[in-house]
């Protein structure tokens, strides 16, 4: 089957912007979706003209329904730069789609700040949470943001300063690349308290540079935060300790991690940090610690971790498949039959123990089935009555299984 559907990226320059193949697309269209602002950039057409769905999930069935008409699909620069060219491609074969990439938001965003592209992360919070871009927060780090309305500079000022970095410069530029282009840049000290959204156009990109605070200790991206960085109930997994498991665990990109016995969180939220869209179901049966969970995830930039009330394993059966599970509670033969049955290809589990009991069911496990059993012992230097000295934290026994 020959290619029907051409998703075609276009700039605020229009249809002069276009390379030829782009161009001559278009102009065989019979029909076009696009937003208004597409559509408004490429008059004199004839094709007939189909705004975006509402909601843009219904993106596929709208396509589906010119199957046998010459289709183009209007998007801003890049198609497949957190653009819809990605749904698109998931949703029909590769034979039945062209791509004709134009030059992105972060590209001129980057030309415009003299910024070198690969030293910068490039983030979107459009349509997102916007505390999932915490975990970038770092000294002199440069991030390109696309933002979802002109009150985000604000939302995400007021992070920055939250998180220690009331000192970042940042700019927002819209329309690049037309004759409209704006700039408009400040500090996220002073956009936290006098919020400009007034100023900032709906469709921009955001350039932030970070500047840590005086005093200030930002947090690493890589496992083993500080034990403060987390509210908890006092029970939970500490900083070597979970340096050590989300090691073991391997946090990747788009992999799943089964949390059971989440607890206040901590080896959900560090998975998730670790790795861009890694994703994290945390099981508990305490709605308690649920709570305390969801707000370490907010706070320390983990927003989509799902959490699940219950008790594993009958918890586990309606979750997807997962590539990672930590066993941190509720040690029980059943849950790893379970976890090992269910976890993907090349997959890890990894559980910790603390008591005798669960001590005792690890080394089964690992006399079953293998993989590593490895005996974890921390001390911390402490002030005992004038001299300090080592205070033992308990030592915890862990299984590691590949599958």
């Amino acid at each position: 089957m020959t290619h029907w559907i051409d998703i075609i990226g276009i700039g605020e320059d229009g249809l002069k912007g276009l390379a030829e193949p782009a161009l001559t697309a278009l102009e065989h269209a019979e029909v076009i979706i696009g937003g208004s602002r597409h559509h408004d950039l490429t008059l004199g057409l004839s094709a007939k003209r189909v705004k975006w769905p509402e909601p843009f999930s219904e993106m596929t069935e709208t396509i589906n329904q010119y199957r046998h008409s010459r289709l183009a699909v209007l998007v801003t620069g890049d198609p497949l730069w957190f653009s819809a060219g990605a749904k698109i491609a998931r949703a029909f074969p590769p034979e039945e789609l062209r791509f004709h990439p134009n030059l992105s938001a972060f590209q001129l965003a980057c030309s415009r700040m003299r910024w070198s592209l690969a030293d910068t992360e490039t983030l979107t919070v459009h349509g997102r949470p916007i505390q999932q871009i915490i975990p970038w927060f770092a000294q002199n780090a440069r991030m390109a943001v696309l933002t979802g309305g002109s009150g985000a500079p604000g939302d995400i000022a007021r992070l920055l300063s939250a998180h220690g970095f009331a000192g970042s410069e940042m700019t927002v530029l819209a329309a690049l690349g037309g004759p409209d282009e704006q700039r408009i840049a400040g500090l996220a000290e002073d956009w936290a308290t006098n919020d400009p959204k007034e100023r900032i156009p709906p469709f921009h990109t955001l350039c932030i540079e970070c500047r840590a605070d005086q005093g200030s200790i930002p947090l690493a991206r890589g496992p083993g935060l500080p034990d403060g960085a987390f509210e908890t109930d006092g029970k939970f997994t500490k900083r070597e300790v979970r340096a050590v498991t989300l090691s073991a665990l391997a946090p990747r990109r788009h992999a799943l991690l089964w949390d059971i016995g989440t607890g206040c969180g901590t080896i959900a939220v560090e998975w998730m940090r670790a790795a861009a869209d890694a994703k994290a179901i945390g099981v508990d049966p305490v709605e308690r610690r649920l709570e305390i969970a969801r707000r370490n995830a907010l706070a320390l930039g983990a927003p989509r971790l799902q959490l699940v009330k219950g008790v594993a394993p009958d918890a586990l059966a309606d979750l997807p498949d997962p590539d990672s599970v930590f066993v941190g509670g509720g040690l029980k033969p059943e849950v790893f039959e379970v976890a090992m049955a269910r976890i993907r290809p090349f997959g890890r589990l990894v559980a910790n123990a603390v008591t005798l009991e669960s001590e005792a069911l690890l080394a089964e496990l690992h006399l079953s089935h293998g993989g590593e059993l490895v005996r974890i012992a921390v001390a911390r230097a402490s002030d005992l009555g004038g001299p300090k000295g080592w205070r033992p934290l308990m030592p915890v026994t862990q299984w590691r299984w590949n599958r």
